[in-house]
């Protein structure tokens, strides 16, 4: 087996330029249209269109009862979408440490990112191929672009430590987490427009064909603004080169050996475990507040597409805001000041009154305020405490953590809605996670924590 060696303090580049730094932030304007365009709001209709149609279901039709059968299995076309993003999840188990792994060992990162990139943006944009009953071209699209999202994502965050000191990263973490929700939300509002204007009503193809573009152009504006960042991020040493070996084999090697040393940091872990219950209620409460809006309080949807894209433009100025407000007291005080206002979002929507546009859009508004600086100021805070050389590794995990357990809060709402037949239940159930989440970061000594990892701790935590 290879030696692992570490380069010498005094061979590493300068610290960033601003330049370069602005570079990083556009990567997030770049795949944030593809999380709000195609995720939140149009691959789950679109494709649960084709896949009825390929279940022999009218276009256009109230309810579809029919059956599809990839592999040979027999799958309810409704449960198609579900599906996928299950498996997808699982998918990325797999590969993001390893891809976290390769990073750490590779000299070329940025080549790493725009392969992850383009093969992502790739997959987007031949959704303009999926037309007509074509339901497995559109779940093996959606698989390789989901999953090369991760990849890019992993690659994208392991850049944040390179990027400035203990002291700077919050900042910069908020200001790429605010580019993002502006640059998504942007694309976001122009597509709705378009389809709004352009929609025909009782022609539901045409509907379906501008649903399809929009997907398609998610593609293309992750494909074209990834040029920029690829363009002003600069290469730099890796952190662990091996001594003659393949870098793929090499960073499957190193996984190995940190999943059996991962254990030498408890305190890293014990934030990880924090935050995977704490974000698990973040994003369940994203996924399901469309759900909660139009079930529960009976709202139309031009209210949800206007409170959508409100969460979109307020997350640019919460990111913003939290993340001056962690330069005064602390990225981990901040954190867990934002759980206190999410658990009080989770006790307003459960009091909203049915059919009031108004306050659920208010409610909406609070929501963007607090989701960017709470989600941004985690990344800079995990950040803190990752050994020297293992960023993409680590992150690997976290992405995991991030994407692959947010069945959990789904879950706890499915139960207690099937126990109780109310929405408004299902959701105070979400309250378990703030609680809980609350009291595990609340619990990990930080500052011990990033000394234990090798790192040294910003003035202000």
């Amino acid at each position: 087996m290879a030696e692992t060696v570490t380069p010498d303090v005094a061979s590493l580049p300068p610290a960033s330029t601003a330049r370069e730094r602005r570079g990083w932030y556009l990567y997030d304007w770049a795949n944030s249209a593809f999380q709000t365009t195609v995720i939140t709001v149009f691959l789950g209709p679109f494709l649960t269109t084709v896949t009825e149609l390929a279940a022999g279901c009218e276009l256009g039709a109230d309810t579809c009862d029919g059956y599809v059968h990839p592999l040979g299995i027999r799958v309810a076309a409704g449960s198609y979408y579900p599906y996928l993003i299950s498996l997808s999840v699982f998918l990325t188990v797999f590969v993001l440490p390893v891809v976290g792994a390769v990073a750490d060992r590779s000299a070329h990162k940025k080549r790493l990112l725009g392969a992850a990139a383009f093969t992502g943006a790739g997959a987007t944009i031949a959704f303009a191929f999926v037309t007509g009953e074509r339901y497995l071209l559109g779940g093996a699209l959606f698989l390789v672009a989901n999953i090369a999202f991760g990849a890019a994502v992993v690659v994208y965050n392991s850049f944040l430590p390179q990027l400035g000191g203990p002291d700077e990263r919050d900042g910069i973490s908020s200001r790429g987490w605010a580019i993002g929700y502006l640059g998504g939300g942007l694309l976001l509002a122009a597509n709705l427009v378009a389809v709004t204007m352009l929609a025909e009503e009782g022609d539901p193809q045409r509907t379906l064909d501008l649903a399809r573009w929009s997907i398609v152009s998610a593609g293309v504006w992750w494909a074209v603004f990834t040029l920029v960042p690829l363009r002003w991020l600069r290469e730099r040493p890796a952190a662990a080169l091996a001594g003659g070996g393949n870098v793929l084999t090499d960073g499957f090697r190193q996984l190995g050996r940190t999943l059996r040393e991962v254990k030498a940091y408890p305190l890293t872990l014990f934030f990880l475990l924090a935050f995977l219950v704490y974000n698990d209620g973040i994003q369940t409460v994203i996924t399901l507040a469309s759900q909660y809006g139009t079930e529960e309080l009976r709202l139309g949807q031009s209210t949800l597409i206007t409170t959508i894209l409100l969460v979109q433009f307020l997350a640019f100025g919460g990111a913003l805001a939290l993340g001056a407000l962690a330069r005064r007291i602390g990225a981990w005080k901040t954190v867990l000041l934002s759980l206190v206002l999410w658990t009080g979002v989770i006790v307003a929507a459960f009091r909203l009154p049915a059919e009031a546009p108004l306050p659920f859009m208010i409610l909406g508004g609070a929501i963007g305020l607090v989701l960017g600086g709470s989600q941004a100021l985690s990344r800079s805070l995990f950040s803190q405490l990752i050994p020297a050389g293992k960023e993409g590794e680590y992150y690997g995990f976290y992405e995991i953590s991030d994407k692959g357990t947010s069945w959990l809060g789904p879950l706890a709402f499915g139960l207690v809605f099937q126990l109780t037949a109310s929405y408004r239940v299902g959701l105070v159930s979400l309250l378990i996670f703030f609680v809980v989440g609350f009291a595990l970061l609340a619990a990990v000594p930080i500052r011990r924590a990033i000394v234990a990892a090798g790192n040294t701790p910003p003035r202000v935590l």
